[in-house]
């Protein structure tokens, strides 16, 4: 399990009595702390009113991998393809990929069943240097895990049902900072209630998809007002045709990379073990199927469109796909009024679990003292829920819906949420394969991935990784006019600025200062995880 500084040093909190005396230690590198008294002591107990089931988990899960994906990616799919059959089968197999990933979580899930998500993980395979791996991913999720996109597609949907353009204006970005402000004040104040209402929006996006996917059979039989498109004739070809065919390795790499943007959120339970019941028996049952039925359902859903919608106007439909579907089925005022707000809806759900899922891994990070101002971070106060975290994910998704410029630099952005994870699933990927054969160790979680399903898992994110390095076959730019390149590399900085924070946070600023902050975690005999803080006092010895 990953350790604190203060259980490394032999500072271990009792179940029965408190250290509160100086304490002297000596680190690896030969200096010499003195760690003082308590500063501050958090506790972190939860009602199992507050505790997600069963139910409660599939639909946080539901929640952040039904966003808008499935309702406007589909186009970008063929378009890039050009094959009605391969887009099909790129569907499946992000699907199948997706179960792949879940198994890895599942095995890091069950052995340690804390909040974090990967975080945890991280810090168990790679422990040397110490939070060199946490502050990589902190990196990533902090300046990356937004809720920006989908806030800023509540706010375009919301616009275009009362008759506007559906585009990205700055009116559309003010009801974007409505409805993510709106989520974390509601996680924030009444958690319970942001619980149930992203039950119940998991529920309605279930039931939209299955209309959409009964409503594609009756298209298959004929039922819609436009002429058959006779998409499934010959499925498999390989088409170019007006707006579609012609990708190579590049597009097929960026429609699997946004194919797996839209089943993102399969690992959304993991972040919050602590506060599900039975986590161990839950998240075996809740995550598998939860994934089990949105792959279904996203597949379903692909068949539906092509029912209805013909190839050429598919591929151009960008993000109003389903719009288009709803309108060759049911009528220009479908289209035009009904499903903007139903997709308004889904994208609400996405940000309620986001935030929800997104704040706990902040609140880890505060818990360890790897932030500045990780006692502020780290707290539960005052309404017993981690109002600091969420407010640090608020920040970050308002600054990225509001700077950038409508257009261009802000898709830039919102695609490079999704890339950074590919490396991050890679070495967790790379980890699992290394602790089920050592030897040192016993690692024997109750549930094993098999080696065949961690290498598939392992490659795919490798190849997700490395690909977008390849110039595309139709020139040397990306979508937007942005060069190829800038794309993985920005994205791949991100990364390595974790790794220099982590230098100037664990090593630059102790020496500095003479002083850091330790976080000791400890269970006390009620079974409620206490965090108390103490300052470290640094001597360097020559």
């Amino acid at each position: 399990m990953g350790h604190s500084d203060a259980e490394e040093a032999g500072i271990k909190g009792s179940n029965d009595h408190v250290h509160d005396k100086a304490i002297h230690q000596t680190d690896i590198d030969g200096s010499s702390a003195v760690v003082g008294e308590i500063e501050e002591e958090n506790k972190y107990a939860y009602d199992d009113s507050r505790k997600l089931g069963i139910t409660g988990a599939v639909f946080l899960i539901l929640n952040k991998m039904i966003g808008t994906g499935i309702f406007s990616t589909p186009s970008s799919i063929f378009a890039a393809t050009g094959s009605v059959g391969i887009s099909l089968m790129l569907w499946v197999i992000g699907g199948f990929l997706t179960f792949c990933g879940l198994s890895v979580w599942l095995e890091f899930g069950l052995a340690i069943p804390r909040s974090g998500g990967e975080k945890n993980y991280l810090e168990h395979i790679y422990r040397h240097p110490k939070y060199l791996a946490t502050c990589v991913l902190a990196s990533q999720m902090i300046l990356l895990g937004f809720s920006s996109g989908n806030s800023l597609a509540f706010g375009r949907y919301i616009l275009y049902a009362a008759g506007n353009e559906l585009k990205d204006t700055y009116k559309a970005r003010g009801v974007g900072v409505a409805c993510v402000t709106f989520a974390v004040v509601l996680h924030a104040v009444v958690p319970k209630w942001g619980i149930r209402l992203f039950n119940v929006l998991g529920v309605f996006k279930v039931v939209v998809l299955l209309f959409i996917v009964f409503s594609g059979f009756a298209a298959l039989a004929g039922r819609r007002l436009v002429e058959d498109p006779r998409n499934f004739d010959n499925a498999f070809a390989i088409e170019e045709g007006d707006g579609y065919g012609g990708g190579g390795a590049y597009e097929y790499s960026n429609a699997l990379l946004n194919i797996v943007y839209s089943y993102k959120g399969w690992e959304n339970a993991n972040y919050v073990l602590g506060e599900i019941k039975d986590p161990r028996r839950t998240l075996t049952i809740a995550a598998p199927l939860a994934v089990g039925g949105v792959t279904i359902l996203y597949v379903l859903a692909n068949v539906a469109y092509f029912a209805a919608i013909p190839k050429s106007a598919l591929a151009k439909s960008e993000v109003i796909v389903a719009g288009l579907f709803f309108r060759n089925i049911f009528g220009d005022s479908a289209g035009a009024s009904v499903l903007p707000v139903f997709v308004a809806l889904s994208n609400l759900g996405n940000v309620l679990a986001v935030s929800f899922a997104h704040a706990r891994l902040n609140q880890e990070l505060g818990k360890e003292g790897l932030l500045p101002g990780s006692r502020f971070w780290g707290s539960n106060k005052p309404f017993n829920s981690p109002a600091a975290a969420l407010f640090l994910h608020w920040i970050v998704t308002i600054i990225v819906l509001l700077a950038p410029p409508p257009g261009p630099a802000y898709n830039f952005i919102v695609s490079l949420y999704t890339y950074p994870g590919a490396w991050i699933n890679s070495f967790v990927a790379a980890g699992l394969i290394y602790l089920q054969h050592q030897k040192k160790e016993v690692w024997n979680p109750g549930w094993r991935t098999y080696l065949p399903v961690t290498i598939i898992f392992l490659l795919c994110n490798a190849f997700l990784a490395i690909v977008p390095f390849i110039p595309p076959s139709d020139g040397d730019f990306w979508g937007d006019g942005y060069p190829y390149y800038v794309f993985p590399v920005v994205g791949v900085a991100v990364l390595i600025l974790g790794g220099i924070y982590w230098a100037l946070w664990t090593k630059f600023w102790p020496a500095v200062r003479g002083h850091k902050l330790i976080a000791e975690r400890i269970i006390d005999e009620e079974g409620v995880e206490v965090v108390r803080y103490r300052k470290v006092k640094v001597v360097k010895h020559g």
